[in-house]
């Protein structure tokens, strides 16, 4: 394994190293109550009556059939004439804003994907460009003729026509189109920031480019598609939930559809009593079938993309958020995720004979044509250890050697001195075939340096061995503290590194990750995740190169970095906007969020329905069995007060709870048995106790104001 990796330049010259120098951002999310975003939950909550629309989602269509049902009754007793319905007009209208309430949670979810999806519209437009044809020569066509495989050439000032990849040039690009800021970042063929994206405009330079998308099928169409909404599925857990919840719905229809038989059968045997009219009988319905989760579970699948959105990272689907929320094993690089990405000279150690001034110099000169930060900062601080600054070597006749995988070294041939710098077993092998030999302290300094989490780098003037530089590694600062969150939420951390086991013992222990993969090849980490897998746990990885895809594509959870290759992102069923690793985290903790707002809210919804069950179910029936009368716990005042009570009671905490479900349940990172219990603590038990002070306030202002 080479000791020294290409890395890219540093931000003096110009690149987008690190998450902090590309500013990205989607449109800023709006708030909860903005004006525009009502009313346009508004219109849609009336748009969403249709019925093909609600046949989604079973228990609001059973809530509309019944509120229909009602109406056509009781448009038929108004037609035939009559007083006394001011009842049943009451109960069809609850009814019917039981359903609009219901698709205003999911259309508010909704809502704030499809203004955010508006500004990334806006700055869509057709563009021109320049086609290269077999021939060479260039030809000028609208951006929507170019097909997947087209060569184009982008100038200064220039919109880049479509998604691509740079197969010839360097220039810098204005991303503000899918960022919402104009920090320019460098793109450049080969390597893994090579991709560019439509509608991103050209500042300078001139670069060739591989069109990989067809019209409709580019990074700005998926991000305005998946900010709306448009290909929003339902996830796994969603779809077991509905089932759940419509299961109940039946047995609870079977159940009201027999209440009327035995209630005109006891009215027959006793002579007294009433049989429940339609409208009582569907609001009892209405009641007691799970109507709270299911006007929300749509809303809170929603806007767990939407809070996903709010961190700058595009989920392709509901799935990936929800699966981000059951991860088991987190796969993080070292560079640059767990590290800060640039390893530091920090140490020169000069073996006997040789001073650490010559090693220096040695040093400084092998780096001065190394713009790699470690060549850079070798020969910062050969300058203020030893006051040692850069030299004009052109007159020496100087002649670079630059690094290579192969050789794993680099260095100059300067003066007759050959200089070279390289990882530990290279440097040896270039000694010994010059006829040198090693020190005897060679191996045990290079190893102690390993132990320490740093990488030794080798100094040679011919077949001289100088010394070792020491490079080390910095752990990004908090990085132990997050590992021992993702810990507590019950997910084990595995850092992944190209380097030597030992190096990596090192940063492991250091950064406080529970395991690590070292040397590892794409293969390996594919290989790896797979073996995760067999034995049932879920996998999130992060990734930015083409090497990357087949274990972002593998992995249950892939964030693909947005300054990645083309491939990464067609892989990952994530993109991080920010191109910032350790969003993962966030993006975990966001998927546990919207799992436990499901949870809870379903323990909320079942609670509630049973509260409403022992609440009014006496009342209702009194008049039929008289025995009832003893249960009627809360002295509702009539069977009409109570029945009206508990449907507005029934559409109002629907209204009362969107917030809840748009912003989420707040997460901690706590064990599973922990979450549970206070699950059955704040929403089972809040769920059976609130519905019998609000239902008993309902009745008595009913009863106040003459409408029961």
């Amino acid at each position: 394994m080479a000791t020294i990796t290409p890395v890219s330049p540093s931000p003096s010259t110009g690149h987008d190293e690190h998450a902090s120098l590309l500013p990205t951002k989607l449109p800023r999310a709006r708030p909860l109550l903005d004006p525009e975003i009502l009313r346009r939950a508004v219109k849609d909550s009336f748009v969403k009556l249709n019925p093909l629309t609600l046949l989604k989602n079973p228990v609001i269509f059973v809530v509309e059939i019944g509120a229909a049902l009602v109406t056509v009754f009781l448009a038929r007793d108004l037609f035939r004439g009559g007083r006394g319905h001011g009842f049943e007009i009451q109960i069809s209208l609850w009814l019917w804003f039981t359903v609009l309430f219901a698709n205003f949670a999911e259309a508010m979810a909704e809502a704030r994907g499809k203004a955010q999806a508006d500004t990334l519209r806006k700055t869509k437009g057709d563009s021109i460009a320049k086609r290269v044809l077999s021939n060479g020569k260039m030809e000028t066509v609208p951006a929507t003729k170019l097909r997947s495989g087209d060569v184009v050439v982008a100038e200064a000032g220039d919109l880049i026509p479509g998604d691509g990849d740079v197969i010839d040039g360097i220039a810098t690009v204005d991303e503000s189109v899918i960022t919402g800021e104009s920090a320019p970042v460098i793109r450049e063929s080969g390597g893994d920031r090579s991709a560019v994206t439509g509608g991103t405009r050209i500042l300078s330079d001139r670069v060739t480019i591989r069109i990989t998308s067809n019209p409709g099928e580019t990074f700005l169409d998926k991000m305005i598609a998946l900010v709306e909404g448009a290909e929003r599925q339902k996830t796994p857990n969603e779809i077991a939930l509905n089932i759940l919840i419509a299961g109940l719905t039946l047995i609870f229809l079977l159940a009201v559809a027999t209440l009327d038989p035995f209630a005109a059968y006891a009215v027959a045997s006793t002579g007294s009593g009433a049989v429940p009219s339609v409208a009582v009988l569907v609001s009892l319905l209405v009641c007691l079938i799970p109507t709270t989760i299911g006007g929300l579970l749509s809303a809170i699948g929603i806007a767990g993309m939407d809070r996903v959105m709010q961190h700058n990272v595009l989920a392709m689907s509901g799935k990936a958020v929800e699966a981000s929320g059951d991860v088991n094993t987190l796969l993080l690089d070292k560079t640059g995720t767990i590290t800060l990405g640039n390893r530091e000279a920090v140490e020169f150690i000069a073996f006997d004979g040789v001073s650490e001034a010559e090693l220096a110099d040695a040093a400084q000169l092998s780096s001065l044509a190394d713009e790699t930060p470690e060549g850079r900062s070798i020969v910062v601080l050969a300058k203020e250890r030893y006051g040692l600054r850069g030299r004009e070597v052109s007159e020496h006749e100087a002649n670079f050697i630059p690094f290579s995988a192969y050789t794993r070294m680099s260095g100059v041939d300067i003066d007759g001195r050959m200089l070279r710098k390289g990882a530990s077993a290279a440097i040896a092998n270039f000694v010994r075939d010059l006829g040198g030999t090693i020190p005897p302290s060679y191996e045990e300094t290079s190893d102690r340096i390993s132990r320490l989490g740093g990488t030794p780098l080798a100094v040679a003037d011919g077949r001289r061995v100088l010394g070792i530089i020491h490079l080390k590694d910095i752990v990004k600062g908090g990085m132990k503290e997050r590992i021992g969150q993702l810990r507590a939420m019950g997910i084990r951390s595995v850092m992944i590194t190209g380097d030597n086991p030992l190096t990596a013992a090192a940063i492991a222990a250091e950064a406080g990750v529970d395991d690590f993969l070292a040397q590892a090849t794409p293969a390996d980490k594919l290989a790896y995740i797979r073996r995760e897998q067999s034995e049932g746990r879920l996998v999130a990885m992060t990734g930015d190169g083409t090497n990357d895809a087949p274990a972002l594509a593998q992995a249950d959870v892939g964030l693909a970095m947005n300054t990645g290759t083309m491939a990464a992102k067609e892989a990952g069923n994530m993109v991080d906007l920010d191109s910032n690793p350790t969003k993962l985290i966030e993006v975990v903790a966001i998927g546990k969020q919207l799992l436990i707002t499901r949870g809870a809210l379903t323990t909320f919804s079942i609670a509630n329905d049973v509260a409403k069950y022992f609440a009014i179910i006496p009342a209702m029936f009194m008049a039929t069995y008289p025995a009832l009368q003893r249960f009627n716990i809360m002295q509702l005042h009539t069977p009409q007060s109570a029945v009206l009570a508990a449907v507005i009671f029934n559409a109002l905490i629907i209204i009362a709870l969107v917030p809840l479900a748009l912003r989420g349940v707040t997460y901690r990172p706590v064990g599973a048995a922990a979450l549970l219990r206070r699950n059955i603590l704040i929403y089972g038990v809040g769920g059976i106790l609130v519905p019998f002070p609000g239902i008993w306030i309902l009745d008595q202002l009913l009863v106040w104001m003459h409408l029961a």
